[in-house]
């Protein structure tokens, strides 16, 4: 948590934008049971909650006025029955005092206040639920009329939290320096006949010991051509390359991303290095050309250039360059967008709706072909953290696919391509800060040229 006037003083900047508009209601997350109720997944609080309530407590409940200028926390102090199991706890006057709230409410107050709030004709804004119990405790208390999530609610909490403050890029860092230390791991256990679920829960272990946990289900597989690869029950094989993403939080939640992809033999092949050399050369182009006022979908197409220029010295790719991308032939070999803001969420903000956080009225999300997969698109401004994350991956059923029904057919040598079916794929992905005068790598950079690469995994 930050001192109590950092969430002051955000919850005054939101009332400003919405000044005399109404009633602000952001539920905190409640437990969830994993199979009975008193066996829980480990609790993880909403994040705009977080943002401006600082409490990591599930069953709480915020109200912002945006008449008075007041906020009211909603909670439960904890009973004696709760202490016996949890130990002494602070009481909701308390938890209140920790982010400067000074007015407090029993839960049960909650749905008299709105229903008061709503005979007198205040609005009542809220977020979309991302969770079932969100959504039904909302349908009792909210009348239908502002079930609806208030776009004006949405558009005001991206605008402020898509610019990171000092103490929020601080919090980035130490996620980024928890993530640098779980895939130095994962490069050094890089070895044939080690199993997928080994090097997953090794880097896990780090996540728990110097944060709060991986910032999202881990990928660590063989088979990078699956872009959300989940399953660990691979045995690392001799010519396979091992793709990890993998992701901190901070204890603050704030959130880390990395992918590397690593030769399992050791050394990449010739093979493996001319494909993984292009992903190199998209990824530094990105940071190359990012800078305040570019439009992220603009690096994206330039990245895309990158990738089916080398893919072309390679024999993949045939055709104009310009004409190929145009086409969108690069989603062919890249078939996601280049990153996605990251801060409390590793997708950040990605709950309040993608065409608010990735893109805006100057730049709708298109869906043409070159860039219907990117997740961010809009002009980036200082302030701003964002993912660089160019892959090539070689998947059988999307080549099969495009050969079948002739797609980008004059820019794609599929013969070719098709001696690559047993690839996998290749990701290089790293977190970018948005400065007033370009951008700068967030943590400390993780081996990423070839040569850097071999020498970090230990002999076997």
């Amino acid at each position: 948590m930050f001192s109590k006037e950092t969430y002051i003083g955000r919850r005054k900047v939101l009332m400003q934008k919405l000044q005399g508009r109404g009633i602000v209601l952001l539920p905190g997350n409640s437990e969830a049971p994993i199979n009975y109720h008193a066996n829980t997944y480990r609790f993880r609080q909403d994040s705009t909650f977080l943002y401006y309530f600082g409490l990591p407590i599930s069953d709480l409940v915020g109200i912002i006025d945006t008449d008075t200028g007041e906020a009211t926390l909603f909670g439960d102090d904890f009973t004696v029955e709760d202490i016996i199991w949890m130990g002494p706890q602070p009481r909701v006057v308390e938890l209140a005092e920790q982010v400067g709230v000074k007015h407090t409410a029993p839960l049960a107050k909650l749905e008299p206040a709105i229903a008061e709030a709503v005979a007198r004709g205040r609005e009542i804004h809220i977020l979309r639920p991302y969770r079932g119990d969100t959504r039904l405790m909302l349908e009792k208390i909210v009348p239908d009329a502002f079930l609806a999530p208030s776009e004006m609610l949405i558009q005001a909490v991206v605008a402020q939290r898509d610019k990171k403050s000092a103490e929020e890029i601080a919090e980035i860092e130490k996620a980024c320096a928890i993530g640098h230390e779980m895939h130095l791991t994962a490069m050094k256990m890089c070895h044939p006949r080690a199993q997928e679920r080994e090097i997953a829960g090794a880097i896990e272990v780090i996540a728990l010991m110097k944060g709060w946990g991986t910032s999202f289900h881990s990928i660590v597989s063989q088979h990078g051509e699956t872009l959300h690869n989940h399953s660990y029950n691979g045995i690392l094989k001799e010519g396979r390359m091992l793709l990890v993403d993998a992701g901190a939080e901070s204890v603050s939640n704030y959130c880390s991303d990395f992918t590397r992809t690593t030769p399992v033999s050791g050394k990449f092949t010739t093979k493996q290095k001319e494909i993984y050399d292009i992903v190199l050369a998209a990824n530094n182009h990105a940071f190359s050309v990012s800078a305040p006022e570019i439009r992220y979908v603009d690096v994206h197409l330039a990245a895309a250039r990158i990738i089916v220029e080398g893919l072309k010295e390679l024999g993949l790719v045939k055709g104009d360059v310009e004409k190929a991308v145009s086409a969108g032939t690069h989603a062919l070999f890249m078939p996601h967008g280049l990153g996605h803001q990251m801060g409390l969420d590793v997708h950040d903000m990605e709950n309040l709706g993608e065409q608010y956080v990735g893109y805006d009225a100057e730049t709708p999300r298109s869906k043409h072909p070159s860039c219907s997969a990117c997740r961010m698109g809009r002009r980036l401004e200082a302030g701003m953290v964002v993912t660089v994350e160019p892959g090539i991956y070689f998947v059988p059923e999307l080549i099969a696919k495009w050969r079948t029904e002739s797609t980008c057919a004059e820019f794609v040598n599929f013969a070719a391509v098709e001696k690559y079916l047993d690839f996998g794929g290749i990701r290089l992905e790293d977190d970018m800060l948005i400065t007033e005068t370009g951008n700068r790598l967030l943590g400390k950079r993780l081996p990423i040229t070839t040569e850097e690469v071999e020498a970090a995994i230990l002999p076997s």
